[in-house]
C-alpha cells in the first residue's frame, strides 16, 4: 500500500532532486523509496551508505588540515555568542 509523504525541504533542493530524478529515469518519489530502503535495512552493512567519490576527496583534504582543535573550539564559542 502506497501513502502520500510531504517533506519540508528548501526549494533549490527540490529541484536538484527533480533533476537528478530525470536524469535517472526515476520520480523524485523512486528516489526516496530506494533512499528509506537502504537506510532501513537491518543488516549493519547494509545501513552504510557508501560515500560518494567527491565526498571521499573531500574527506581526503581534511585529514592534513593543520587547524588546532583548542582554537577551532574557541572560534566557535567565540561565534555563537
Amino acid at each position: 500500500m502506497q501513502t502520500k509523504l510531504t517533506l519540508s525541504v528548501e526549494e533549490t533542493l527540490i529541484q536538484q532532486a527533480k533533476s537528478y530524478a530525470k536524469a535517472n529515469g526515476k520520480s523524485v518519489s523512486q528516489i526516496v523509496a530506494e533512499f528509506f530502503t537502504v537506510i532501513s535495512s537491518t543488516s549493519t552493512d547494509n545501513r552504510k551508505v557508501k560515500a560518494k567519490p567527491v565526498t571521499e576527496k573531500l574527506l581526503g583534504c581534511m585529514a592534513t588540515s593543520n587547524i588546532d582543535e583548542n582554537d577551532y573550539k574557541e572560534y566557535l564559542q567565540s561565534k555563537y555568542k
